[in-house]
């Protein structure tokens, strides 16, 4: 029995659909809280900490928010950014709270971790929120260590997007002394004399040489900052590749090597996906994907994959970290064409007759390929990983066709 073409076609374009569709659970706080102008002070603190990225990267979360009046208290005492953080991401709960799930808390209480207990500078339980539904239809809230105390009430769900996001206002800012305590400045850190005294010398007096850059790593320390040198072998190795870059390249470069917030260890290796960098700016987006197996954190972009290697500080709003090998960017870079191995002269003796005189042909130089221009906004020369490793990024022809003569051979019965 033989399917109508018009059936077939449909189930063919639907298994295509499939095979590429792929789920989003993709968020912007920053977008979500710029039509409420009553939340402004809070987002743009949001921004300024960097707490945004961190909340955009997590697939469920819940951020509960508080007012210009409310912020503007707290903001009176003049704290420090990186107080600020603190306190605000005790704000961020690592959970799916809408409005619904509030007033049907199993056991009418619920203990929420919260991106200030994920930093990893919340001592015991000081960074988990107690949510309890009160009598009379509240639902209150306050921090673990706070004696019990739920001073802090819902008032309204802002938007939800099960079970992805919700946004939550509540009355007035969660107290808390330890969020709230002054936390060490990081301009006090020389991190280039500590990259220098780790192995990672080379990569640091390359970053002082570069004002624009040094001045872009020192004015985000105190928001959040995380630094991946690479060790001095490769990065030497690397060197002669920097210095053919563009000035705005090189300055590209070196603030694609840090991320505009403080990851520890552990939250690297919780936050697996794409990664911004201090590079990104609208379209260029110079950005790396974070992966882990085990223990092993690894970053990697189109160009190649480098390995974490050791932790050269992590005192939040700071971590430097070590790498085995330079991260390329793809905007600056791109792989070069790999060439096929030469077969063993036994088999080209045994399997290929030797061709006559005129049948020969004139080859293309072998580094005709590899002295191609990159496709980079700053023109300069392509080049490969770091490494010297390379890979095609592209299916050669032959190939194409042959996966095409596959889907023929296996959709062609039921057209017939």
């Amino acid at each position: 029995m033989q399917l109508p073409v018009v059936a077939c076609s449909s189930v063919f374009l639907l298994l295509l659909l499939l095979l590429l569709a792929a789920p989003s659970h993709a968020h912007n706080i920053t977008s979500i809280l710029a039509g409420e102008p009553a939340f402004s002070t809070f987002n743009h603190y949001l921004s300024v900490t960097h707490l945004a990225d961190e909340i955009n990267s997590r697939t469920t979360i819940t951020v509960c928010a508080v007012d210009n009046d409310e912020m503007s208290k707290f903001l009176a005492g003049s704290p420090s950014i990186s107080t600020v953080k603190n306190v605000l991401a005790l704000h961020v709960l690592l959970d799916y709270f809408g409005e619904k799930k509030l007033h049907q808390i199993t056991n009418g209480t619920a203990l929420a971790a919260t991106l200030f207990q994920a930093t990893g500078a919340a001592p015991g339980s000081s960074g988990f929120v107690n949510i309890t539904d009160l009598k009379g239809g509240k639902v209150g809230l306050g921090p673990e260590n706070n004696d019990g105390t739920l001073g802090t009430y819902f008032i309204k769900s802002v938007e939800e997007v099960p079970y992805n996001i919700s946004v939550i206002q509540i009355s007035g800012i969660l107290p808390s002394d330890v969020a709230a305590a002054p936390t060490p400045s990081p301009s006090e850190v020389n991190f280039t004399s500590l990259m220098s005294a780790h192995g990672c010398k080379v990569f640091a007096d390359t970053l002082l040489g570069n004002p624009d850059a040094m001045k872009t790593y020192q004015d985000n320390t105190e928001g959040g900052l995380t630094v991946f040198c690479p060790l001095d072998d490769p990065f030497k190795a690397f060197l002669p590749k920097y210095k053919n870059l563009t000035a705005a390249g090189k300055t590209s470069f070196l603030e694609f090597l840090a991320v505009p917030m403080y990851l520890s260890m552990s939250m690297l290796k919780s936050n697996n996906g794409p990664m911004n960098t201090l590079a990104t700016d609208g379209a260029s987006k110079f950005d790396f994907t974070v992966q882990n197996d085990g223990d092993q954190v690894t970053l990697k972009t189109r160009l190649g994959t480098v390995r974490i290697t050791g932790t050269l500080l992590d005192q939040q709003p700071l971590a430097v970290f070590s790498t085995d090998k330079v991260l390329l960017p793809k905007e600056l870079f791109k792989a070069e064409a790999a060439a096929p191995a030469p077969a063993p002269a036994s088999e080209v003796a045994a399997d290929s007759p030797k061709p006559s005189s005129s049948s020969k042909k004139k080859k293309a130089p072998a580094d005709a390929v590899a002295d191609s221009p990159a496709d980079s906004p700053d023109g300069n020369p392509a080049d490969e990983t770091a490494d010297g490793s390379s890979s095609s990024t592209k299916l050669g022809g032959g190939r194409v066709l042959g996966l095409l003569g596959v889907l023929a051979l296996w959709v062609g019965p039921f057209l017939v």
